[in-house]
């Protein structure tokens, strides 16, 4: 397995990972600080659901990282949420492996 460099991980972001719905609505694990890289670029990205929304930020993790879709995630100051949650793992293939994460 190839991770993502070191000198990539500039950014960090605050990510409340989703545990699912609960009687007041959804519940999220504690606050983790995640090193990634972290892209500003406006995209079009098709969320969980299949709707194509509008993604503000990705953020670029290693493959270990817990961040499902819905989870919470503090990114250059503002708080946001999770709308696609992608595994890049080369299988063995000489390419980094990481989690590819859209925000809303």
């Amino acid at each position: 397995m190839s991770a993502l460099p070191d000198e990539l991980l500039v950014h960090t972001v605050l990510v409340e990972p989703a545990q699912g719905e609960g009687p007041f609505g959804m519940e999220y694990g504690e606050q983790v600080p995640v090193r990634c890289f972290v892209d500003d670029k406006r995209r079009l990205v098709r969320a969980a659901t299949g709707a194509e929304v509008v993604s503000e930020s990705t953020f670029y993790a290693p493959l270990d990282t817990v961040c499902p879709v819905d989870s919470r995630v503090t990114v250059n100051g503002r708080t946001t949420t999770v709308l696609a949650s992608s595994r890049r793992d080369g299988g063995g293939l000489p390419v980094p492996d990481h989690l590819e994460v859209a925000l809303q």
